[in-house]
């Protein structure tokens, strides 16, 4: 049987990362408490692994560059998770315009890269609400992400997405609604 290692806290995590002498060990630490959770995150919204792995290397990067002046207003995952988010729309956002395509042919070409995943089964319930979260706007897909598959309270996530509560819960209404019409058709 493995042996148990208690996980630090992120308190104790974030005072040794602000020690010189445990530093690189303290942010160690914190990459492999959260990089399952934040590469799941960033791979709902852009499908590919290595496009999610891309992506979460920048978002890394930022921790890494940023976390000395974290003020700990928020939980650590918070914050966390409002880079990754950050850096998946705008990874997005710079696909879209570097395939110059429009919205819809965007979406397209996230579909096509669903179908090319491996496992890829159109039959299946999951793969059918992949397609049908992939059809959704850029922002209400994050939304939808964070409170399907996180079950992220609305306040934590106004957080991470730095809007109000209340257009979270609009942009939640409005994605379920599509993804259930989306699911209708056949």
């Amino acid at each position: 049987m493995a042996e148990h290692i208690p996980q630090e806290d992120d308190k104790e995590l974030l005072a040794a990362f602000r020690e010189d002498a445990t530093r690189e060990r303290a942010y160690t630490k914190i990459v492999k408490k959260y990089q399952e959770r934040l590469y799941w995150h960033v791979r709902r919204m852009v499908i590919n692994h290595e496009d999610a792995n891309d992506v979460l290397q920048n978002v890394f990067i930022k921790v890494w560059t940023y976390l000395e002046n974290f003020r700990e207003e928020s939980n650590l995952y918070t914050w966390m998770y409002r880079i990754a988010t950050n850096e998946t729309l705008t990874f997005l956002e710079k696909e879209k315009k570097r395939a110059s395509l429009s919205f819809s042919d965007h979406e397209s070409g996230l579909s096509n890269k669903l179908h090319a995943e491996k496992g890829f089964d159109a039959n299946k319930l999951e793969w059918r609400l992949q397609q049908a979260i992939q059809s959704l706007p850029t922002k209400q897909k994050a939304v939808f992400l964070l409170r399907y598959y996180e079950e992220m309270p609305y306040e934590e996530m106004s957080k991470v997405l730095e809007t109000s509560t209340g257009a979270l819960k609009a942009s939640y209404h409005h994605a379920v609604k599509k993804v259930e019409e989306f699911l209708k058709q056949d």
